[in-house]
Order: structure tokens, then C-alpha cells, then sequence
């Protein structure tokens, strides 16, 4: 999140010239791709390259590598829950209860499409600083109102963060020590309770500052485009690792399907 620790630095090198909407382009184009694969071995070539793609750019491997736990910890309860829900040759039998080998290759496989295209859009669009990503969500031809959400909603996230560590903040001064005890979720439900309600302060705060300097809703797009003939060179690259990846994934019999 911006302002936060956690934040993914703006790419450097190479990626960090080439243009704005050619790089969410090709976050989605490989995303797609990814998703449409049913190959393990072409799916383990994707995050290769992913990986890959992540090593030649100035990442941050921590912060992605915490991002990326974040993320598979949603999915474990679905991880977890596959090989006993998935009907297939039993390969694990605990009491009633079977883990089916079809189970555990499709929770690989989810696993392995979630680590791929998280790293992929980490390193193509979490690079993007916010403001830049929404000018080149607006020049991509995304609707003025969902333009104007992702920025506020970047922008309220970062206010409400400062916030929160604030109010923290505050209540470490008055020396408070959470406890399993009822005057803790007391404290913590006013801490929940304040942080609503100076963020909503903040926020209309926001409002009248963008009032005050013309906002009439609509952000105007000041930052041209800076597409160059490397940027077209890339454009008509770009297709032909991907559909190799996908030819692989049809017609060479790698793994089962």
C-alpha cells in the first residue's frame, strides 16, 4: 500500500521505460494465459517466468514474497478442503475421510496459477506508481468514474493507514497492553469506531480541497502518453512467448490432464 512498508518500489531498468498501458496489457494477456493452462509443466514454465521477469527488475523480493503469503493464506481452507472434496483414486485414507490424488494435483495446479500470475501482476502493475496507473486506466478508455474510484480509493486507503498508526499510536502512550479480557475488545472496538469516523472526516476533507481547486467530476488526464517505437517493438513481441507457452500447453503431453 502506498505510504506502508509493504509498498512495491516503481520498477527501474528497462521495464520502468516502457509505457504504462502497454504494461497492464500485458499484466492481463498474462494472467489469461496462465489461467487457460491445464499442463503442469507449462504452468511451471510460466512462473519460471515470472520468476525471471521479477529477477531483471529492481523488486523488492521481500515485500512480494510477503504479498504473496498473504495471499495464498486466503486461499489454504480451499487448498486444504480439494483433495477431500475431489473425487479420484484415493492416495490418503484417514478414517472416513479420503484425500484423493485428483484433489492434490488440482490444488497444486491452483497454487501454482495463483504464485504465477500474483508475481506476474506484482512486477508488471504493482510497480506503477497509483497516479500513473490511473492515467493510463483513463487513456486505456476505463469509464471516468471507475478511474476516479481506483485513485480516491488508493488515495483513502494511504489517509486511512496514516490514521490507524496514529490512534495506535496514542493508545501505547497511555500505556495500554492487550489481554484476553473484555476491557481490551473494548479498546479495540473504539479504536475500530474512530478510525470510521476520521476517516469519513478525511475524506470529506478531501472532497472540499478538490472543490477548491476546480474538481467538477472529472480528473483531466495532464500526463500524455509516451509511446515510442520501443514500445510497439515490445507490443509485437510480447504475443509470441505466450502463444509458444500455449501451443506447449495443447500439444505436447507433458503431464496428465
Amino acid at each position: 500500500m502506498i505510504g506502508s512498508s509493504s509498498a512495491l518500489q516503481p520498477a527501474g531498468g528497462w521495464l520502468g521505460q516502457l509505457d504504462p498501458r502497454l504494461r497492464i496489457g500485458a499484466g492481463l494477456l498474462f494472467a489469461l494465459t496462465t489461467i487457460g493452462l491445464h499442463q503442469a509443466a507449462s504452468i511451471l514454465l510460466a512462473l519460471v517466468s515470472a520468476l525471471a521477469l521479477a529477477l531483471t527488475t529492481e523488486i523488492c523480493w521481500s515485500v512480494l514474497m510477503r504479498r504473496l503469503l498473504v495471499l495464498e493464506s486466503l486461499l489454504i481452507v480451499l487448498l486444504i478442503s480439494l483433495p477431500f472434496s475431489t473425487p479420484g483414486p484415493c492416495i490418503l485414507v484417514w478414517g472416513d475421510v479420503c484425500a484423493s490424488q485428483t484433489g492434490l494435483e488440482l490444488a497444486a495446479v491452483l497454487l501454482l496459477k495463483v504464485s504465477t500470475v500474483m508475481i506476474a501482476m506484482a512486477v508488471l502493475i504493482g510497480t506503477l506508481d497509483p497516479a500513473t496507473l490511473g492515467h493510463a486506466l483513463g487513456q486505456l478508455g476505463m469509464p471516468d468514474r471507475l478511474t476516479q474510484l481506483v485513485l480516491l480509493t488508493i488515495r483513502q486507503i494511504h489517509l486511512s493507514q496514516a490514521e490507524f498508526a496514529r490512534l495506535q499510536q496514542a493508545i501505547r502512550a497511555r500505556a495500554f497492553v492487550p489481554r484476553p479480557d473484555l476491557h481490551t475488545w473494548r479498546t479495540y472496538g473504539w479504536l475500530i469506531g474512530m478510525l470510521l469516523v476520521r476517516s469519513h472526516r478525511r475524506a470529506q476533507r478531501l472532497l472540499e480541497a478538490m472543490r477548491c481547486r476546480g474538481f467538477r467530476g472529472r480528473f483531466y488526464l495532464l500526463v500524455p502518453g509516451h509511446w515510442d517505437i520501443r514500445d510497439t517493438l515490445a507490443a509485437l513481441l510480447l504475443p509470441w512467448p505466450l502463444l509458444a507457452l500455449y501451443w506447449l500447453d495443447t500439444h505436447l503431453g507433458w503431464a496428465p490432464r
